[in-house]
């Protein structure tokens, strides 16, 4: 614990040297050896396993806090429970804050924000990532509205900086209250299973109010998260997992909006066909079978990297590379509620599609979908609202978008899954499309209901329209004599294709109407 008058004996560089030594202790060994107890990393150790060794320069290593209400003019540490600085990932320039749960309990003053604060001005003045490592028992209580204060002056820097830089947020301890929000706001969240949580009231309060009795890892831990809310992108078993995490995501994002999607070197393989995909889909065309398995088919190998795995499944996201180039995709999960959208899969879908835009990353969409999920509990919970963002995300992305039709494509799930009407760059259907208003079934019986009726047979009748819409309905080729559809291609050609379309949409200028910004359907 530093004492600002205890240095007066010591020459000058012995003094720095103290002040330097003191502040890589944070609040003190015996509060390391508690930290390290709990299964946890110190704030210095996270950062020397995220940055490349020695590229770590720290600023603000010496603040200390202004405040003297409550005890705390008796406790000062050099740094103030958060290290912030800039260093490299993979050799890019990243800027980064660590908070220090040995200090205080990370808890976050007026000195601490503002800390955090300056390396998000200099991460937008630089354009490059900013990843926090948060770590906090939530704002300083003895600073009152100076700390709280704090977190508004993050939140509106965090805001600012949203869409120029991309925005980590790696949650490894407590984040309660109100330091939910920064990370809320960034563009992905990491959970360590385990020892970290979030919420905004934690369980004490919510069984005073609710008389729910349910502890912190059930309110708000990285398995509620990734599964129920959908609030966090990605969960690891360890904190060191979790940082490998990080610099995967990294390197699929450019530095900042004015970058381009990262192109790594490939050779390509020959014609770069995929016979198994033409196998894929099964003769039944209500079975299912797994989206994975043609992503896998498509990409380059071992290159997926899934966003939101445990997180309405019905819809997979992720980025991956193709011939190189780091591309997002989107695509319908036929093995999960057989692929239709729902209220999750839609939002899901459109904060995925949103970043990609708001960062240069090509997005490729592989639709399977029957429609939108019916049913009394989706319309009662909005999802006319919700899925309306899927369709605004996908009608304001300039990047080049890209949709291959593997199945079903049916009523204005069609219309939303990136197709040509809504500005997509080229789509192409499989052979085994099925590109339609409805199912044949439900055509069939509205359309001849009463000739049906009528039948002698009628469920006879019934198979008999439905063969005859499937034949000429429920086939990509309408759609590509009206040019919805710009070519039909073999399933295992279809990795050819998409690497020579991407390349062919590189260069790519779409700009939207002048406007202050959209409305989306929040």
């Amino acid at each position: 614990m530093s004492d600002p008058h205890a240095d007066l004996a010591l020459s000058k560089l012995e003094i720095l040297e103290k002040k330097n030594a003191e502040a890589l202790l944070g609040g003190g060994q015996a509060r390391i050896d508690a930290q390290h107890a709990k299964g946890k990393l110190t704030a210095r150790e996270r950062l020397d396993l995220l940055m490349d060794p020695g590229s770590f320069e720290e600023i603000g290593k010496f603040v200390m806090h202004r405040s003297k209400d409550f005890g705390l003019d008796k406790e000062y540490y050099l740094g103030d429970g958060v290290v912030t600085g800039y260093g490299t990932v993979n050799g890019r320039l990243v800027y980064v804050f660590s908070q220090d749960f040995t200090v205080l309990g990370g808890s976050l003053s007026e000195t601490h924000a503002e800390k955090i604060v300056k390396i998000m001005d200099l991460a937008m003045k630089n354009g490059a990532p900013v990843i926090g490592l948060n770590d906090s028992g939530g704002a300083r209580i003895q600073e009152g509205v100076v700390s709280l204060g704090g977190y508004a002056d993050i939140f509106y820097k965090n805001t600012l900086a949203s869409g120029v830089v991309p925005q980590i947020s790696a949650i490894m301890g407590p984040c309660a209250g109100g330091a939910v929000y920064s990370p809320a706001i960034t563009d992905f969240i990491m959970m360590v299973e385990n020892t970290s949580y979030m919420f905004v009231t934690g369980p004490n309060v919510v069984k005073t109010v609710t008389h729910e009795t349910v502890t912190s890892e059930e309110l708000g831990g990285a398995s509620t998260h990734s599964t129920k809310s959908g609030v966090t992108h990605f969960t690891a078993a360890n904190e060191v997992a979790c940082i490998q995490q990080i610099k995967q995501l990294l390197s699929y994002m450019p530095q900042n909006c004015e970058d381009t999607a990262p192109i790594y070197p490939y050779e390509q393989q020959g014609e770069e066909l995929r016979p198994e995909l033409d196998t894929i889909i099964p003769e039944n065309p209500n079975q299912p079978y797994d989206i994975r398995e043609v992503i896998t088919g498509i990409i380059d190998t071992d290159s997926f990297m899934e966003v939101h795995q445990n997180f309405a499944e019905n819809i997979v996201v992720g980025f991956a590379r193709l011939g190189g180039r780091s591309i997002g995709i989107v695509g319908n999960q036929p093995a999960v509620l057989a692929g239709v959208l729902d209220i999750n899969a839609s939002t899901k879908a459109a904060r995925f599609v949103r970043f990609c835009d708001s960062f240069n990353i090509p997005l490729l969409v592989l639709e399977d979908v029957p429609g939108f999920l019916p049913g009394t509990d989706q319309e009662w919970r909005g999802i006319i609202t919700n899925g309306a963002k899927l369709l605004y995300a996908f009608c304001e992305a300039t990047v080049p978008r890209i949709t291959v039709i593997t199945r079903k494509a049916y009523g204005g799930a069609y219309d939303v899954m990136n197709s040509k009407h809504i500005g997509a760059d080229m789509n192409y259907a499989w052979p085994t499309a099925e590109i339609a208003v409805m199912g044949a079934k439900g055509a069939a019986e509205i359309i001849f209901k009463r000739e049906i009726a009528q039948a002698e047979d009628p469920e006879a009748k019934l198979q008999e329209k439905v063969d005859d819409y499937q034949r000429k309905f429920a086939t990509p080729y309408r759609a590509a004599h009206r040019g919805f559809v710009d070519e039909v291609i073999v399933p295992s050609q279809t990795r050819q294709k998409l690497i020579r379309a991407f390349k062919m949409l590189e260069n790519k200028v779409d700009k939207l109407p002048r406007k202050k910004h959209g409305n989306i359907p929040l």
